[in-house]
């Protein structure tokens, strides 16, 4: 709900790395900032409003919005982080699926469109029950800071 409202949502069309959420993220301590892993060009973190426990975005560190800006290097390691992810999310917390994607440009539904993220969402069967469509609400049962920690213990 404090999505809905606007609470901490960023700019979609921030195309100033100083207002980015992503540019800003690998600087912050890790529990504020919802990383969970490191690597050389990318990072993982946890997204603020997730669709369900454990959903995560692989982000270049670099401050671009299109997938064909990306160097060969950081598509690759975007590719590695987001398999390793998968496989950390299986070992956490067992779920029956994914869904993986990029939303390019802020029509393609990109909350923050200037900054290239890749999510990495995890699903289990009945996830998506009555709750959103009656109560107009989403059950978490998981505290963001629980899941850093429990993702970030595994990835290691």
């Amino acid at each position: 709900m404090s999505y809905i409202a606007g609470e901490n949502r960023p700019d979609s069309h921030t195309e100033k790395p100083a207002g980015c959420p992503f540019c800003r993220a690998p600087g912050a301590g890790e529990a504020e900032s919802l990383v969970v892993a490191r690597g050389e060009l990318v990072f993982a973190v946890l997204n603020l409003y997730p669709y369900n426990p454990g959903h995560l975005m692989v982000c270049p560190y670099r401050h671009v919005a299109d997938y064909t800006d990306l160097t060969e290097a950081e598509t690759v390691e975007v590719a590695a982080f987001t398999r390793t992810a998968m496989r950390v999310i299986r070992a956490v917390s067992s779920p029956h699926g994914f869904n993986l994607g990029m939303n390019q440009g802020a029509v393609a539904g990109a909350g923050i469109a200037a900054h290239l993220h890749q999510h990495v969402v995890p699903r289990w069967g009945g996830d998506a029950n009555f709750m959103p469509v009656i109560g107009r609400t989403k059950v978490l049962p998981q505290l963001l800071a629980d899941t850093r920690v429990m993702l970030a213990k595994a990835w290691s």
